[in-house]
């Protein structure tokens, strides 16, 4: 979401003061720095409540200023740095509870935390402050106030208003795969102030049949996208965890852009690695002032990953495109495959890990007459993208794993994809599809 968060003002009196439930699926983008995933707040009497926030130190927690007791915090002892994949979230807290570590429940991915680093927890009986207030109690999902903006992507997220629900009213574990699963229509209610909002997709019209619906606010370089990426269809993206010896570039729009403007090269590697099957996903370059200042359609071998090669043409185990339009593979230069200047040109790369060739389309005009512009590649291996950006260049690289965006843009017009699995700009090649979960599976 970025700078983008979503608010609702309210005039009427909640349901309760006491007892509330929140679900709320995300998937993380930016770490080390506080992001708010939901709260509340009335600017009259400066109370404030943070309903599901992760830390600077990326632990989850949930603080307030209840009417009596003093604040409330209780944030979990581990920690949670996975951008790969996506986290459900349920904190319901009830201040009547007669035990006190009761009072404020959290749960992930369907099993209860019980480990804190902090457990200060409400007064019995307390009211919650602003929850419970009506008139100028405001609802924020991505941000408190106009801070600590949420990086990353929300989705089906519920404010119960006066219920107390566990993680089962949200999800169930699947009986084939043993995986924690959507519920996409809990029966749940909701009471005066609640809400559903995010439901498959960025509608901010609020679903649960009270009429609470959302405004969008959007800040500089944010936008509110809806993203195939789901928590049952999860997109490749850059991993922050993941990166070279250099780790000064900046990854922004959900890990899908790289922008290096430092000396020296930097490299970051994506989140899903494959030995078979055939991947389709589109790049953007741009801001080039040099004829190698970015690699496109990169991968190297998970095996021989270790802090390792910036640059995809000097190192065994990798192949890609430099952008002065020669393609590489484990350190040889293979010649030009397409034009050397990039302009915001779309490449589409398809690699076909089933009989290792790699293929290169440009605005949609395939390369090197249609031939792989790169074969031969070792798939007794397994291979997952990587960028290169070289420092100083101001060089930015968008990737469209099937999201259907580029940076905080929609596709223009979707091309043809026979495989229902991704949306991007340009047709994708018969018997291709996204690298995404659901895709290794197709």
């Amino acid at each position: 979401m970025a700078n983008t968060y979503l608010t609702r003002t309210y005039s009427t009196t909640a349901t309760s003061k006491r007892i509330l439930t929140v679900s709320a699926w995300v998937r993380r983008s930016k770490l080390g720095a506080t992001q708010e995933v939901f709260s509340a707040s009335r600017a009259s009497d400066g109370y404030q409540t943070d309903m599901i926030r992760f830390g600077s130190s990326d632990q989850l927690e949930f603080f307030s200023f209840p009417s009596t007791g003093g604040t409330t915090s209780v944030k979990t002892t581990r920690v949670f740095r996975d951008t790969s994949a996506w986290y459900h979230i349920v904190v319901m807290v009830n201040t009547t509870d007669g035990t006190a570590a009761d009072r404020v429940r959290m749960y992930v991915n369907g099993v209860r935390e019980t480990s804190f680093a902090t457990g200060s927890y409400p007064a019995q009986n307390s009211d919650l402050q602003p929850i419970g207030i009506g008139a100028g109690t405001v609802h924020t999902v991505g941000a408190v106030g106009t801070s600590a903006y949420f990086d990353g992507s929300i989705s089906h997220i519920h404010y119960c208003d006066g219920q107390a629900y566990d993680a089962s009213s949200f999800g169930e574990t699947d009986s084939t795969t043993g995986e924690w699963k959507i519920k996409t229509d809990p029966s749940v209610t909701y009471g005066n102030n609640g809400f559903f909002i995010l439901k498959d997709g960025n509608s901010v019209t609020d679903q649960s049949g009270r009429g609470n619906n959302f405004s969008i606010n959007v800040g500089a370089g944010g936008g509110l996208n809806k993203t195939e990426d789901s928590p049952s269809n999860v997109f490749c993206t850059w991993n922050p965890n993941y990166r070279g010896p250099r780790k000064d570039m900046t990854l922004t729009y959900g890990n899908t852009f790289i922008f290096e403007q430092n000396s020296g090269d930097s490299s970051v590697s994506g989140t899903i690695a494959v030995s078979s099957g055939k991947y389709y996903w589109e790049q953007k370059i741009a801001q080039v002032n040099g004829t190698n200042a970015a690699v496109a359609g990169a991968m190297h071998t998970t095996e021989d990953w270790s802090e390792t090669p910036e640059e995809v043409y000097g190192n065994a185990n990798t192949f890609g495109v430099r952008s002065n339009g020669n393609a590489w593979y484990n350190g040889n230069n293979l010649g030009s495959v397409t034009a050397a200047t990039y302009n915001n040109d779309v490449l589409g790369f398809a690699f076909d890990a089933d009989a290792g060739n790699m293929y290169l389309w440009r605005n949609g005009v395939a390369q090197n007459s249609g031939n792989a512009i790169i074969t031969g590649i070792d798939m007794t291996k397994t291979w997952i993208p990587f960028g290169i950006q070289h420092g100083g260049a101001r060089v930015t690289t968008s990737t469209n794993w099937g999201n259907g965006y580029f940076a905080n843009n929609l596709v223009n017009s979707a091309g043809t994809n026979a495989s229902g699995n991704g949306i991007f700009e340009y047709d994708v090649p018969t018997g291709y599809t996204a690298l995404s979960t659901k895709g290794l599976n197709l």
